[in-house]
């Protein structure tokens, strides 16, 4: 079974394109929590309210922190999405993260980012441009057969 975790960009459907497409093959698939307002207030709700939106923040990117480096930690395969929208430094963190640990890293990118992720890029495996490339990829890597 190949562990694969989902990072990047919540504003788009591409993890279920990825998920669908790889239906059938020996893959579980992990991801930080995509519900944006869960995401943000997970710090607050569990831990208390804070007045200043510095520690609101800080509560719940320390919470996120352990189930994004565990997923990444526990993870054969890497998937990194950076949307068209927002700029993700999450995403460029978690990318770096997989990358000191040795993760097999693949980006997901618009041709419109490759100048401003070239370092990621170098840092990465293999860059593809939709998610289908990606599910093409994980076939690959389970299967050994292309596309057809």
């Amino acid at each position: 079974m190949l562990s694969v975790y989902l990072s990047g960009e919540i504003h788009t459907d591409w993890r279920e394109q990825i998920t669908t497409g790889a239906e059938g093959l020996a893959i579980s698939f992990s991801a930080p929590v995509t519900d944006h307002a869960a995401s943000d207030d997970c710090g607050v709700a569990i831990l208390g309210p804070e007045d200043n939106k510095y520690w609101h923040d800080h509560k719940g990117a320390m919470l996120n922190a352990i189930r994004t480096r565990k997923g990444i930690e526990e993870a054969d395969v890497v998937v990194v999405r950076f949307g068209e929208k927002y700029k993700q430094w999450n995403a460029a963190f978690d990318a770096g993260y997989a990358a000191a640990l040795g993760k097999s890293l693949i980006i997901l990118q618009q041709p419109d980012h490759d100048h401003a992720l070239k370092e990621v890029d170098a840092a990465a495996l293999a860059v593809a441009r939709t998610p289908t490339q990606v599910v093409e990829m994980l076939r690959y890597v389970l299967e050994g057969t292309l596309p057809g």
